[in-house]
C-alpha cells in the first residue's frame, strides 16, 4: 500500500531471512532445552512468526518473509520465545533495529546480539501536545504565572494482551516539587483522543509589572519540565501497563509562550542497567528494506522504452536490460523487477528468448543447459512465480493436502526408522504420494499458463537447434524448469508457496522431501536413474518407477506444454483458492459493543466466491459471490474501537471483518479488490465508518442505503497474476542501476578498451559480457543520461520535501531519527555544493 505525498508515492516492503540463533541461555530445570520460535514485529506489533524448533539451545530456522509495509514505524523488532506448555509463552530476549540503521544491515547475514527485554523499554506511538505560558492576575492585584497543559491525542499505541485502555498523566517536575494530574480512560482505542487541560502555578505571586514578557527566573525555568506517562488500564492484579513517556523542558517556552507539537513516546528512563547481551546469544538475520518513491509514469518513460526494446536489440548483450544482469551483484536483484516489468507489458516471452538463445549458443554442454544462476535462469523462475502461482495451487494443493493430513510414515532410510515401523509398508505409502503427485503433475498440461508455455516453446527450439545430435535436450532444457525450479521446490517447502498456511511437521516434511526428490529424478529423465541418488535406499526405492510409462508420461506433459498452438484456451472451470485464514466477522443487526458482536469465523476466497465457515472443513455459513463484491475499502477505527478492520460491501449490506495484523488486513484487501475489480456494478463512492444506531457515522445520514460519502481507493487490475505496477518496477530498476553506477561507468572503459585494443583483454573487464562494444557502450550512455536525469527530480524532490517539512508535525514528531538523519544529510548536501 502506498502512502501518496506531493507528486509522488512511497512504497515500504521488507523482506528477511531468520537463519538461526545460537547459545541461547538453558532453561532452569533439569532438561535445559528449550523450544524456541521467532515472532517479526514492527514496533509491537507482530507480522510474522516462525516454527517452533524444540529442545534446542541453537535453534535453525532458515525462513524467509515478504510483506509489503503499510505504515510507519520505528523500529523493526525480532523476539525470540520459548514456548511453555502450561503458562504464558516467556521471552528469551529481541533484536530490535531502527528504521534509519536498516540501510547498514542491507542484504547481509549479520549476527546480533539479543537484547533483554524490558517493560519499561517496550514503547510506540505519538502524542500531540500543547503548552501555553499565562499571566495570571490575582484579586490582590499581583502576578503569578500559570501552565496550560493540553493533552491533545495519541495515535499508534500498542495493543496490550488483546486490547487498549489508555489514560495519561501529566506532571509538572522539579528539584523541589512534583504535581501529577490524569486524563480519563479512553475505552478500546489505541488512537485515543483526550484533549484535556491541566493547569499548573509555575512561579510564585510577584510584583506586577506592565512588561511584555513573562518576567520569572531563568535558572527555575531550566529546572522545571512536563512529563506525559501513558498507560494501559488494566484489570489485571499486576497493575497498569507503562506504554511510554516524554519529557519537556519549560526552557522551550523562553522564546514564545505556547509550544504545540507532535512527540514520539520514549521508554522511561529508570537507571538501571541492563544486564550485558552477550548473557542472552544471538540471533543471525538478513534484512533486505526497499522504499520506493515512485513518480507519475512520465517520469519514467526514457527509461521504461530503453528496457522495453531489450529483446529487438542487437546482440541482446547490448539490451540495457541484460546490461542491468551484468552490473548487479546478484542475478536475482535484477531479475525481479525485470521480469514483472516486461510481464506487465507483454515483452517477458520476447527478452527471455533472447538470452536464452543467446546463452544456449554459450554454452558447450548439453548436460549443462539452464542449470547456472544465470539472468536468463532468474527471469524464467521469476516469471513462473508470477504467472503460474494459481497453477501450481490448482495441480499440487489436492496431494499436498492429503500428504499433510494423512500422517502416514514414509521413512524408507533403514538407520531412521523408528520402532515398530515397517520398511515394506513405508516404501509402499511413499509410493501411493509419489503416484499421486506424479499424475497430477502429468495430466496438468492443459492448464499451463500461457505465458509460461510459450517461453518453454523458445527454450525447446533453441535447444534443439544448439544440439542437434541430442534427441533428449529438447525435453531437458523445459524440465530443469518446470521440475528441477518449479513443482519440486513448492513440494519439499510448501509454505513458501502458500500452499501450507504453517509449516509442516517434522514427519511430514521429511515425507515431502522424499516425494520432491522422487519427482525431481522423474522429470529430469537423466538415463542412468539410480546414479542420480547418493543415497542407496532412494536408488532401491525409485526401482518401483523404472517402467518406461513414466518417462512417456513425462515426455507427453513436457510436449505439451512447449508446443507452439498446443490447445484449446480455455479458462479452468473449477474454482481456484486465492486466500483463506481466520478473522473475526461482526454479526449484522447487533448492538455497537458487547462479545457477541465478533466471531472467529475461517474465511475462504476463490475466483468465484468468498465464504466463511466456522472452522476450515465446515460448510459455509454465508457465501457472497465475487460478482457481488461491490467494494472493499478499510474501515475507520471509530466505528467498533477495533483496529485493523476492513468492509466487503455487498448490494444489500457490508460485511465488517477484523484481520489478525495490518499486513493481513492490506493482504485481504488488496487480493479482493483484485478478484473484484470488473464487477460492473462497482461502486464509485463508500461510508469509511459504520452504520450503527440509526445513522452513518462518517456523514450522519440516517437511510442505510444512503450513497457512500467517500470515494472509493483506486482498484486494481483483476488479472491477480499479472497484477504489476510498472511505474514502482522501473523505480526500482533505476535505483539498482544508482547503485551500480561505478559498474556501469567500468562497462563504458571496457567498451572503450575493446573498441580499440585487439590484444588480450584487462582482466578488470573479463566479468563483462560485450559482444559488440560500440552497440554497448551506445546503450550504457543513454542509460547513465536517464539513470542522471531521474536522480536530479529524486534530489530537487528531497530539497522542495525539506523545506516544507517542520519538525513536530504529524509527518515528523520530535524524536524523529529519519528526520534528523535527513537534516544531516541536507547539510552536508549544501556544504558540498558550496
Amino acid at each position: 500500500m502506498a502512502v501518496e505525498e506531493e507528486g509522488l508515492r512511497v512504497f515500504q516492503s521488507v523482506k528477511i531471512k531468520i537463519g538461526e540463533a545460537k547459545n541461547l541461555p538453558s532453561y532452569p530445570g533439569p532438561n535445559k532445552m528449550r523450544d524456541c520460535y521467532c515472532t517479526v514485529n514492527l514496533d509491537q506489533e507482530e507480522v510474522f512468526r516462525t516454527k517452533i524448533v524444540e529442545k534446542s539451545l541453537c535453534p535453525f530456522y532458515g525462513e524467509d518473509f515478504y510483506c509489503e509495509i503499510p505504515r510507519s514505524f520505528r523500529h523493526l523488532s525480532f523476539y525470540l520465545f520459548d514456548r511453555d506448555v502450561f503458562r504464558r509463552d516467556s521471552i528469551i530476549g529481541k533484536v530490535a533495529i531502527r528504521k534509519e540503521d536498516l540501510p547498514k544491515y542491507h542484504n547481509r547475514d549479520t549476527w546480533f546480539q539479543l537484547q533483554h527485554v524490558d517493560a519499561d523499554s517496550e514503547v510506540q506511538g505519538q502524542v500531540h501536545l500543547e503548552l501555553r505560558l499565562s499571566e495570571v492576575i490575582t484579586d490582590s492585584g499581583v502576578v503569578c504565572h500559570k501552565l496550560a497543559t493540553r493533552v491533545v491525542e495519541c495515535q499508534g499505541l500498542p495493543i496490550v494482551n488483546g486490547q487498549c485502555d489508555p489514560y495519561a498523566t501529566v506532571t509538572l517536575a522539579g528539584p523541589l516539587r512534583s504535581e501529577a494530574k490524569k486524563t480519563k480512560v479512553k475505552k478500546k482505542t489505541n488512537n485515543p483522543q483526550f484533549d484535556e487541560v491541566f493547569y499548573f502555578e509555575v512561579t510564585r505571586p510577584c510584583s506586577y509589572s506592565k512588561k511584555s514578557h513573562f518576567d520569572f527566573e531563568e535558572e527555575d525555568v531550566d529546572k522545571l519540565e512536563i512529563r506525559v506517562d501513558l498507560w494501559n488500564a488494566s484489570n489485571l492484579k499486576f497493575g497498569d501497563e507503562f506504554l511510554g513517556e516524554l519529557r519537556i523542558p519549560l526552557k522551550v517556552l523562553r522564546q514564545s509562550g505556547s509550544h504545540k507539537a507532535w512527540y514520539f513516546l520514549q521508554p522511561r528512563d529508570n537507571g538501571s542497567k541492563s544486564p550485558k547481551p552477550d548473557d542472552l546469544g544471538s540471533l543471525r538475520l538478513n534484512v533486505v528494506y526497499t522504499e520506493d518513491h515512485v513518480f507519475s509514469s512520465d517520469y519514467y518513460s526514457p527509461l521504461r522504452e530503453l528496457l522495453l526494446k531489450s529483446a529487438d536489440v542487437e546482440p541482446v548483450s547490448a539490451s540495457a536490460a541484460h546490461i542491468l544482469g551484468e552490473v548487479c551483484r546478484e542475478k536475482q536483484e535484477a531479475a525481479i523487477p525485470l521480469a514483472r516489468l516486461l510481464l506487465h507489458a507483454g515483452r517477458v516471452v520476447a527478452f527471455v528468448s533472447a538470452i536464452a538463445s543467446a546463452e544456449v549458443q554459450r554454452t558447450q554442454d548439453p548436460n549443462t543447459i539452464f542449470r547456472g544462476n544465470s539472468l536468463t535462469s532468474k527471469c524464467i523462475d521469476e516469471t513462473m512465480k508470477l504467472a503460474g502461482m494459481h497453477y501450481l495451487h490448482v495441480t499440487l494443493g489436492p496431494a499436498i493436502e492429503e500428504i499433510c493430513q494423512s500422517h502416514k510414515s514414509c521413512e524408507i532410510d533403514p538407520v531412521r526408522l523408528k520402532d515398530g515401523e515397517n520398511l515394506e509398508n513405508n516404501m509402499e505409502n511413499l509410493r501411493q504420494f509419489v503416484d499421486h503427485v506424479f499424475h497430477a503433475i502429468t495430466t496438468s498440461g492443459v492448464s499451463c499458463p500461457t505465458v509460461m508455455c510459450d517461453i518453454f516453446f523458445s527454450l525447446r527450439e533453441a535447444a534443439a537447434k544448439r544440439f542437434q545430435d541430442d534427441p533428449d535436450v529438447r525435453y531437458t532444457a523445459v524440465s530443469s524448469f518446470i521440475f528441477l525450479r518449479f513443482f519440486a521446490p513448492a513440494i519439499l517447502s510448501p509454505n513458501l508457496f502458500q500452499l501450507t498456511p504453517h509449516h509442516t511437521d517434522p514427519q511430514t516434511s521429511r515425507t515431502l522431501t522424499l516425494v520432491s526428490k522422487t519427482i525431481q529424478t522423474l522429470g529430469s529423465l537423466s538415463k542412468s536413474k539410480s546414479a542420480s541418488f547418493k543415497e542407496s535406499y532412494m536408488a532401491t526405492f525409485y526401482e518401483f518407477f523404472n517402467e518406461q510409462k513414466y518417462a512417456d508420461a513425462v515426455k507427453n506433459f513436457l510436449d505439451l506444454i512447449s508446443s507452439s498452438g498446443r490447445r484449446d484456451p480455455k479458462s479452468v472451470e473449477q474454482p481456484i483458492l486465492l486466500k483463506e485464514g481466520f478473522m473475526i466477522k461482526r454479526a449484522q443487526g447487533r448492538k455497537r459493543f458487547g462479545m457477541k458482536n465478533f466471531k472467529k469465523r475461517w474465511f475462504r476466497l476463490t475466483n468465484h466466491e468468498f465464504t466463511y465457515q466456522k472452522s476450515k472443513g465446515d460448510p459455509p455459513l454465508c457465501s457472497i459471490p465475487i460478482e457481488n463484491i461491490l467494494a472493499v475499502e478499510r474501515l475507520e477505527e471509530e466505528s467498533f474501537k477495533m483496529k485493523n478492520m476492513f468492509q466487503v460491501v455487498q448490494p444489500e449490506r457490508a460485511l465488517y471483518i477484523q484481520a489478525n495484523n495490518c499486513v493481513e488486513a492490506k493482504d485481504w484487501i488488496d487480493i479482493l479488490t483484485k478478484v473484484s475489480q470488473c464487477n460492473q456494478k462497482r461502486l464509485s463512492v463508500f461510508h469509511p465508518s459504520a452504520y450503527l444506531n440509526g445513522h452513518w457515522l462518517c456523514c450522519r445520514a440516517s437511510s442505510d442505503t444512503a450513497a457512500g460519502c467517500t470515494p472509493c481507493t483506486g482498484g486494481l487490475p483483476a488479472n491477480i497474476q499479472l497484477d504489476v505496477d510498472g511505474d514502482r518496477e522501473t523505480e526500482r530498476i533505476y535505483s539498482l542501476f544508482l547503485t551500480y553506477m561505478a559498474k556501469l561507468e567500468k562497462m563504458q572503459e571496457a567498451c572503450g578498451s575493446k573498441s580499440v585494443y585487439a590484444g588480450p583483454e584487462q582482466e578488470e573487464y573479463s566479468t563483462f559480457v560485450i559482444d559488440d562494444p560500440q552497440e554497448t557502450y551506445k546503450t550504457l550512455r543513454q542509460l547513465i543520461a536517464g539513470v542522471g536525469a531521474l536522480e536530479q527530480e529524486h534530489a530537487q524532490y528531497r530539497r522542495d520535501k525539506f523545506k516544507k517539512t517542520r519538525y513536530g508535525s504529524q509527518e515528523h514528531p520530535i524524536g524523529d531519527r529519519t528526520f534528523q538523519s535527513c537534516v544531516r544529510q541536507q547539510s552536508e548536501t549544501s556544504t558540498h555544493s558550496i
